[in-house]
C-alpha cells in the first residue's frame, strides 16, 4: 500500500469537517473490513483516512426510543447488533440475519453505518432493514437529513451519500405483530457471496397476506423493493398459486444481473423460487410478539 495520512479525530462533527466532497482520496473508515482489502487489492489508494474509532460513545450504542423504535448508532459493531438482547426480542430476523453473515471474526470489527455506506449489493444487513422500513440519520456540513435505507442506493457500489456525509445513526419502526424473514443463496464458499437475498415483511393472520413488503438483493446491481410483487401478494391466500403467481412477478419486474454467482437464467429460477419459500419461511418467525 502506498503511505497515507491517517486523523482520528474524537467528535462525529469533526470528522466530517475532515471530509472533502471533491476529493475522492479522502474516505472515512469504521471497522475498516472491506476499505482495507480494497486497499490491499490496489483498487482504492487514499491519501488520507478518517478514522470513526475515537468519535463520541453514543454513535456506538444501541436503544430503544420513545416510540419503541430501535436506534443503531453507525459505529455499532455486527457482533454486538447480533447479540443485543433488546434486537433479539423484538427483531429477531436482525440477529438471525448476522449470525451468517461472513464470520464472527468480521463481525466484531465491521460496523453498521460502515455497512450500510460501503454500497455492495451483496450486503446482508442493507435488505433487511429496508423490508423493516430503517431510516438512515445522515450528517454533513448542511447538517442532517434522513434517508430510508432503500433510497440509499443509486447502483452497483453508489449511494446518495455525498463524500462529506456520513451517516450517524439508523433508525427501525417499533415492530408490529408481523412476520419477517431473509433468506440468501450462497455456496458458504471462501468467497461467500450470496447469489441472491430476499427480505420479507407480512402482516398476515396466518391465512391471509394483508400486507407484504419484498426486497431483494445480490442478484440486483442495488437493494430494491418489488412493488409489483408486493401487490400480487396482498389480499391473497397464502398457497402455492399465489407464490407462484409471486415468483413470476418478481422475474418480470426485476433487472437481474448475471456474474461468478450465477447466469441469468439461474437468477431468474431462484428469483421465482424463493420469493415463495420467503413468505413460508417468515410466517414460521415474527417480529415482536408473534416471534
Amino acid at each position: 500500500m502506498i503511505p497515507f495520512e491517517l486523523i482520528e479525530p474524537e467528535t462525529l462533527q469533526k470528522a466530517v469537517s475532515f471530509l472533502d466532497a471533491d476529493d475522492p482520496g479522502v474516505r472515512p473508515i469504521a471497522g475498516g473490513t472491506a476499505l482495507m482489502l480494497m486497499m490491499k487489492a490496489g483498487v482504492f489508494q487514499p491519501s488520507k483516512l478518517i478514522s470513526l474509532g475515537k468519535i463520541e460513545q453514543r454513535f456506538s450504542t444501541i436503544s430503544i426510543g420513545p416510540g419503541g423504535e430501535l436506534r443503531i448508532g453507525a459505529m455499532v459493531p455486527l457482533s454486538a447488533l447480533e447479540y443485543s438482547p433488546d434486537v433479539r426480542a423484538a427483531y429477531p430476523v436482525i440477529a438471525d440475519t448476522l449470525r451468517t453473515l461472513a464470520n464472527i471474526r468480521v463481525r466484531n470489527v465491521a460496523r453498521v453505518g460502515g455497512a450500510l455506506a460501503h454500497g455492495d449489493p451483496h450486503m446482508d444487513l442493507p435488505p433487511v432493514l429496508s423490508v423493516l422500513g430503517a431510516k438512515a440519520i445522515l450528517t454533513g456540513p448542511a447538517g442532517l437529513r434522513e434517508v430510508a435505507v432503500e433510497d440509499l442506493y443509486t447502483g452497483y457500489y453508489t449511494t446518495v451519500l455525498a463524500r462529506n456525509e456520513l451517516i450517524a445513526e439508523v433508525i427501525v419502526p417499533a415492530p408490529r405483530t408481523r412476520y419477517a424473514a431473509y433468506l440468501k443463496y450462497t455456496t458458504r464458499s471462501v468467497a461467500d457471496w450470496p447469489a441472491l437475498g430476499v427480505a420479507v415483511l407480512l402482516d398476515s393472520d396466518g391465512r391471509m397476506i394483508h400486507d407484504a413488503g419484498v426486497v431483494i438483493s445480490a442478484a440486483t446491481e442495488k437493494v430494491t423493493r418489488l412493488r409489483h410483487t408486493q401487490e400480487i401478494l396482498n389480499g391473497k391466500a397464502i398457497d402455492d398459486a399465489t407464490l407462484r403467481k409471486a415468483g413470476e412477478a418478481a422475474v418480470a419486474e426485476t433487472e437481474l444481473v448475471a456474474d461468478a454467482r450465477g447466469s441469468m437464467f439461474y437468477k431468474q429460477q431462484l428469483v421465482s423460487v424463493c420469493i415463495g419459500r420467503a413468505v413460508r419461511m417468515a410466517l414460521a418467525n415474527g417480529v415482536g410478539n408473534e416471534h
